[in-house]
Formats: C-alpha cells, structure tokens, sequence
C-alpha cells in the first residue's frame, strides 16, 4: 500500500520507536540469559527489574505484583483458573456476555469440565446488568471476571463496584484490562481486583508479551510450570526484549496519558461526528458517556461490513468489524448481539480504534472517502430503501 491509514488500535498498535530502540540492544548485544551465573547473563536482570518497576509505576502497584507472561490470554487464563485450582469446592464462574474470546471461550471449555459458568447479560448501551450480577454470585462463585474495558465498543465497566460484590461471597475478582491499560488512569493501590490482565501489544509495545497482576497476598496457582522465574509463578526463560519493551511502554503511556484522553478524544468525536451527519441510517453502539477516549463502533444499516471493510481498503483505510481474535466468522460481533442490536445493523458495524500516532489529515481522508464507500454498498443492498 502507498497510504496507510491505521485505525484498528485496538486490535494491536505500532511499536512505537522509542521501544523500538530500548529493546534493540538485548537482541545482539545483551542477549544473556538473566538466569545465568556469569556476568554477562546476569547483568540483563537489572533491565528486567527497571521494566518492572516502569509497568508497576503505571499500574499503581508493587513490582512484585507483577508476573510477567506472553500474552493477555495467558494472563486471562492463568488467572481464573489459578482461582478454579484453588477453590476445589466452588465449581461455579461469573463473566459477562461481552467478554474478550480469552474469558468467553475459556468459559465454553470450563463447561465441558463440569463447571457452571453464568454469563451476566447487558443493556442496549452495552451496560451490565448490575442486578443480575448481584443474584448470580453467591458462596458457589469461584471468581468474577469481568473486563475492564471492551474491545468492541470502548464501554468502561464499573469493576471497583462488581470487585466488592465477589469479595462479599468469598469469590476472587479478575479483570482483563488489555484495551484500559496506557488509556485511562488505573491506580491498583487504591483498587481492590485480586487480579488483572494486560497485553504489550496494545500500549505500543511488540507482540508476544504480557502480564498478570496478582494483588499481594493473593494465592496464586502457576498455570505454566518449569524453572523459578518470576518467583516461581510462571516457568520459562524470561523474554528479555519483550519485557524491557513494555517497560518503556509503559513509561510512554504514562507520560501521554493525557494526549490519549484529548487529542485523540477529539479526534474520535470529530470522526463520529462528521460520518453520523453525513451519512444516514447510522448509530453509535456503546455507552457514550463511559468509554475509552479512543474507540468508536458505528452502525452502517443495510450492508455488510465485510464489504465495508474491503472497499476502504483500497483507500489504505485499516479499520475492522469487531475483535481480531473472532476475523473469519460470519457470525455478527456476539458482543452486538449481546446489546440487542438489530441485525440489520449488528451486520454493518465498524470499529474505528485510534492511537497517538493518528492525526487530523487522516481522519480528514476517512471522512472523505466513507460516505461515497456507503453510498455504493447500499444502492446493491436488497434491503436498502431511502
């Protein structure tokens, strides 16, 4: 492509050059294992420790509450079944309809294991069902594991209040906070989640490396078994680059915070602002006024966004129809569904997730070529009638 213009942040982001450059030197130059007696090895460990003090500073936490691992869905998964592993007698899990795959579809297997897992259903807006929350977790619930924050539609879902309501029935609380964390401000100190999942590759970090916050004084099972690193908590030699990579992240995201949540706001609103009023037959899908500063997932009725998709890439446009991890099925975003979102609507939704790294001429560029995009698509829809 000669233009590209990426807005599909949310599904992973640039590295961004800085990182780029911090981690560079423990490819070649300092490539010892942090394990090793000698020297050379053993120096690398000082680099590990500094990114975990630069992820813990950004988390609001202690460095030892920090586990490193290769993804969020390791972490997701460490955790909740760390939880299941140390409470035998509680065979029952609570989440939510709106789930990342890595909850969700753990949940479908735990099931097939002979566990109960209750999905907590949600509002039009995308918001949940506090009630039901409340009625479904009791002295059976191992723990609760509710996001953060969606990938879909940006929503931020009240974890300090759903947290509280597990700790009152004995139940552990989770929360994947891979699209919250770099976005909004998180202080764990002042938080009261036992455990919480992030992934480098969304706070413009590399792929491949991730982490799990476990709240000390928590007891924690390890879900992948080898050598003594990180205290024993999760085997396997360390990734070094990917571990210094996401300190830096890190660093960055804490020192952009603010830009996340003004500039790049902006852009977003101007960006749902200017399709919605040129374009008819549109919906935001969402809770507007709790959300990520960065996402926006609109509705275009009448036509697929598969469609969508691929004309707008032609113009070098990168957005996506809903999570990465679900690409390939025709099955509408089952966090839509979950919404109540007519079909013929749930069918054409696009998420636009933006980054820093996005400016105004781009988002100039997909207000002039979408219109013209949905214009075509709907005079072949069947169902379109203006």
């Amino acid at each position: 492509m000669d233009k590209v213009i990426y807005v599909d942040n949310n599904a992973t982001t640039r590295t961004d050059p800085e990182v780029f450059e911090a981690m560079k030197p423990f490819l070649c130059e300092m490539y010892g294992n942090p394990s090793s007696i000698h020297t050379f090895g053993g120096q690398v460990a000082s680099h590990i420790k500094k990114g975990r003090e630069s992820l813990a500073s950004l988390l609001g936490c202690e460095p030892t509450e920090i586990i490193y691992t290769s993804c969020g869905t390791e972490s997701d998964n460490s955790a909740i079944m760390s939880a299941l592993f140390l409470n035998p007698d509680r065979r029952k899990i609570v989440i939510s309809k709106v789930e990342h795959p890595a909850v969700k579809n753990l949940g479908s297997e735990l099931v097939r294991r002979g566990y109960r897992v209750e999905e907590i259903p949600v509002d039009g807006m995308g918001r949940i069902d506090m009630d039901k929350l409340k009625q479904e977790v009791n002295s059976e619930t191992a723990v609760v594991s509710v996001m953060w924050a969606n990938n879909e539609t940006g929503n931020i879902y009240p974890v300090h209040e759903i947290a509280e309501i597990a700790h009152q029935h004995g139940a552990l609380f989770h929360t994947d906070a891979v699209q919250a964390v770099g976005k909004i401000t998180i202080n764990l100190s002042k938080e009261n989640i036992d455990m919480l999942s992030l992934s480098g590759h969304k706070l413009h970090a590399p792929k491949g490396v991730g982490a799990l916050y476990v709240k000390r004084g928590v007891r924690f099972r390890p879900y992948i078994i080898g050598g003594h690193q990180e205290r024993s908590r999760r085997g396997g030699t360390e990734n070094v680059t990917g571990i210094v990579a996401l300190g830096k992240a890190a660093e960055l995201a804490q020192k952009n915070m603010k830009t996340e949540n003004t500039k790049v706001k902006e852009l977003r609103d101007r960006l749902e602002r200017e399709l919605t009023s040129r374009i008819p037959k549109t919906r935001i899908n969402g809770d507007m006024q709790n959300r990520l500063p960065n996402t926006t997932n609109i509705s275009f009725e009448f036509i697929e966004g598969e469609a969508i998709l691929l004309l707008i890439n032609q113009f070098g446009i990168c957005a996506s129809s809903g999570s990465a991890c679900t690409t390939g099925s025709l099955e509408p975003s089952h966090v839509l569904r979950a919404m109540g979102v007519p079909y013929t609507a749930a069918h054409g939704s696009i998420r636009f997730s933006l980054s820093r790294f996005n400016t105004d001429e781009e988002i100039d560029y997909i207000i002039e070529k979408l219109p013209p995009v949905i214009e075509t698509l709907r005079k072949i829809s069947p169902y379109w009638k203006e």
